[in-house]
């Protein structure tokens, strides 16, 4: 137990005070039951119960005082932090490779529909938030309970050009500063105020996580790793999610996946299928291929975990077991009504039962 006002525990000499009164006041009247015989005979001859009977009143009230003194100097205990204090950021790539049809229809759906299944299945209260990046990183739902508003947001995912994981990571960490204290936004630079040695030995975390889902690799923005260090310093953990094959399939979207951000001066679509000009897709290799390296450093970093999902099956499985790697938190949490209340018991059955002794 820890104490936010540890001084107000000098109250507890008031107690202890009034307990050393009372005894010097027994051995007061003890004396001048000496010099009365007859008074020391008559309580000799009285039950052991009415002895112990005016000793309870006096006893209540000191533990009474003693539990208001420990109320007055504000109680902590840690507990666990249960899961439903959780907010989860998916961070789900919407670049266009993901339209490759190597997972069937193609990956956007897959992850859709492995996404909107994540969101419906949970029912601990945890709060979910959505990130969709491409070329840039946009928050399209902040942590909610409403699954209604996130099914509808994953529903409505549209591709554009680029791949941004830095830029989502560091949206999302601003995510979590908007409903969490503890978490500077991504723009405030902690590399001065924050011991990274003690983070990474002591291996806390905020309860809150960023899952980060791509099927490729950074092609502008923000470096992951320098994203990463950011999140590691506000005790962020990050898990990601490396999704598709490493075959090189023909892309081929959904006419509701085509988004405005697909579209760049002499590119377009045919049928579904982007219109790349001159350029191969040989050539967007290092861009359409998982960069599993990084996105397990980025996991390494932070605490989190990398998974590795080929097709949709392996996909849901990877959503199905995120809520049993996210770790139960300590957290202080006053007590100070628990102490107040129990003072109050105390001090209210010292008086009631004073007057019912005085009584009989």
């Amino acid at each position: 137990m820890s104490f936010a006002w540890p001084l107000a525990l000098t109250s507890l000499v008031i107690p202890v005070l009034l307990f050393a009164y009372y005894l010097w006041m027994l051995r007061r009247r003890k004396r001048t039951a000496i010099q009365y015989g007859s008074l020391s005979l008559i309580r000799a001859a009285a039950p052991p119960s009415s002895r112990w009977r005016c000793h309870l009143p006096p006893a209540l009230l000191m533990f009474g005082l003693i539990s208001l003194s420990i109320a007055a100097a504000r109680p902590q205990v840690v507990i666990d932090v249960p899961l439903s204090r959780t907010s989860i950021i998916l961070a789900m790539d919407v670049s266009l490779s993901m339209c490759s049809i190597d997972v069937e229809p193609n990956r956007l759906t897959v992850a859709q529909e492995a996404a909107r299944s994540f969101v419906e299945e949970r029912d601990d209260g945890t709060q979910i938030g959505i990130v969709a990046f491409g070329g840039t990183a946009e928050l399209v739902v902040p942590p909610t309970n409403d699954t209604d508003d996130l099914v509808t947001a994953i529903e409505g995912f549209t591709t554009s050009l680029g791949t941004g994981i830095g830029n989502a990571t560091l949206r999302s960490l601003d995510a979590i500063a908007e409903i969490n204290p503890d978490v500077p936004r991504a723009a405030i630079d902690l590399s001065d105020t924050v011991d990274r040695n003690a983070i990474g030995a002591s291996g806390e975390y905020v309860p809150d996580i960023i899952v980060l889902l791509t099927d490729g690799a950074n092609s502008q923005g923000v470096e992951p790793l320098i994203a990463a260090q950011q999140a590691f310093d506000r005790q962020v953990r990050v898990f990601t999610i490396g999704f598709g094959s490493d075959e090189l399939a023909e892309m081929i979207c959904e006419p509701n996946q085509i988004g405005p951000g697909s579209f760049a001066p002499g590119f377009g679509f045919n049928g579904g299928r982007p219109d790349l000009g001159d350029v191969t897709l040989d050539e967007l290799r290092p861009f359409l291929v998982i960069d599993e390296p990084t996105l397990q450093e980025v996991a390494d970093m932070t605490g989190g975990q990398y998974y590795r999902a080929a097709d949709a099956e392996q996909l849901v499985d990877v959503f199905n077991r995120l809520p049993s790697q996210i770790v139960v938190q300590e957290q202080d949490t006053e007590v100070t009504v628990a102490f107040v209340a129990a003072a109050a018991a105390l001090l209210l059955a010292a008086f009631g039962l004073s007057l019912r002794f005085s009584r009989s």
